[in-house]
């Protein structure tokens, strides 16, 4: 007996300059043609672009560009971020999608960004796949005033290559591919890092190797591909072919080996090596309220220290395990600073941190370290589930240490941020 596979067909949702169309509805502008960038002046001329409106595109100007490299000749509009109000935005569109597709066939990539399952929905509302891409692209954009273009594929990779390689470029901000279409239309193109999932480096990499278009790398021999980039070859293939075997389903269902919580901070000047000490207490301070937050306990940490580009030396990175899984910042301090104390130049100036909790897992038995009191350790525990109710209810910067308030501190601003910039509340 012959069972036949029932076709997926995917469809990819992107908005247009998501964050800068948002400030143009806000202010009654056409998104399309108004000239608005959104960026913090507090920053100076020197901060990158958050986004960039579609038409000073149009004139040249790259999204993700710093202020300064706009010309001068060049009208605009500067709206300050509100990440919070991006957030709302892209609830309400996700309460779009609602309207046509269940939750379980929806992904969300990023805040402006989507896939949809749309393949048991086509008999449903009697449309192909063009004509409910259109009617949910026009729903969106009469509710939300937010124009958005899309990507129709017979899997997530076809349909995101759609978006991004034609759907952009169309008219009608609508596009799809197939295999077949995709290896007559695509092939040859160049470069590829347009190709999702090929950054620069890797296309380097890959032009060393004489592979220049994914039609080269379809026809290549395998094997000098896994000795470059490992396991990641397999999927370079299936790519380079218009394969994706990952679908939504299996996405949703994916369970990860292990967990880990992190924080990044780029500093919004040099920093000396006792101000990123301090920079680095806070940090720990934050992410071990966090996992007491969450019943969480941390069993390695990780930390990296880059400095300004001006200087010169590597960034230095090191990760430690710690004695017993911890979330109380009176335990995970000390090995915190020994490991900065250990890999940090003391005389080159600290442009960013990075601290990662590894092996991160369930808090479901308590342990405690040999030659720290279970009284202090349930002290701990208690006063950090306070703080965390008192900033729940009362704002982030509502109960603060000491140390938030020095000069170099950055808690009480970054508590205001959402992604890094002004959340807009």
């Amino acid at each position: 007996m012959i069972f036949l596979v029932k076709k997926r067909v995917y469809l990819c949702i992107d908005f247009k300059s998501f964050y800068a169309s948002v400030e143009c509805v806000e202010r009654g502008l056409d998104p399309l043609s108004a000239l608005l960038v959104v960026a913090d002046p507090e920053r100076g001329r020197g901060t990158i672009c958050l986004a960039v409106s579609c038409a000073l595109k149009g004139l040249g100007v790259k999204n993700r560009c710093r202020v300064f490299q706009i010309p001068s000749h060049i009208p605009y509009v500067t709206a300050v971020p509100r990440m919070k109000r991006y957030i709302d935005y892209s609830a309400e569109i996700y309460g779009l999608y609602l309207k046509y597709i269940a939750k379980e066939d929806i992904h969300v990539y990023s805040v402006d960004e989507a896939f949809l399952d749309i393949t048991d929905y086509l008999s449903l509302y009697q449309a192909s796949p063009e004509d409910l891409a259109r009617q949910i692209m026009q729903d969106i954009l009469r509710h939300t005033g937010i124009p958005s273009a899309a990507g129709i594929g017979t899997n997530l990779y076809l349909a995101k290559t759609a978006l991004d390689l034609l759907a952009k470029h169309s008219p009608e901000n609508l596009a799809s591919l197939d295999e077949e279409s995709y290896q007559k239309s695509l092939w040859r193109h160049r470069p590829l890092s347009d190709f999702w999932r090929i950054g620069k480096g890797m296309e380097a990499r890959l032009n060393q190797i004489g592979l220049f278009t994914m039609e080269d790398i379809a026809k290549s021999q395998e094997a000098p591909l896994y000795h470059a980039f490992g396991r990641d070859a397999e999927l370079l293939i299936d790519h380079a072919f218009g394969r994706e075997p990952v679908t939504i389903t299996h996405i949703k269902n994916y369970l990860p080996k292990s967990r880990s919580l992190s924080s990044s901070q780029m500093l919004p000047r040099n920093y000396t090596y006792e101000e990123g000490m301090l920079i680095l207490k806070e940090m720990v301070d934050s992410l071990c309220l966090e996992l007491a937050a969450q019943g969480l306990c941390a069993g390695s940490l990780s930390l990296t220290v880059d400095y300004s580009w001006h200087w010169g030396p590597k960034p230095s990175t090191a990760a430690v395990p710690l004695p017993v899984s911890a979330n109380s910042y009176r335990c995970i301090l000390p090995h915190a600073l020994r490991c900065y104390e250990r890999i940090t130049d003391k005389n080159a100036p600290i442009r960013k941190l990075s601290l990662s909790f590894g092996s991160v897992s369930r808090e479901t038995f308590r342990q405690y370290e040999l030659f720290t009191s279970p009284r202090e350790q349930d002290r701990d525990r208690r006063l950090q589930q306070a703080v965390w109710d008192i900033r729940r209810r009362f704002g982030p910067n509502a109960l603060l240490r000491g140390m938030d308030l020095m000069e170099a501190a950055t808690t009480r601003e970054r508590n205001l941020q959402i992604g890094g910039h002004k959340s807009g509340q």
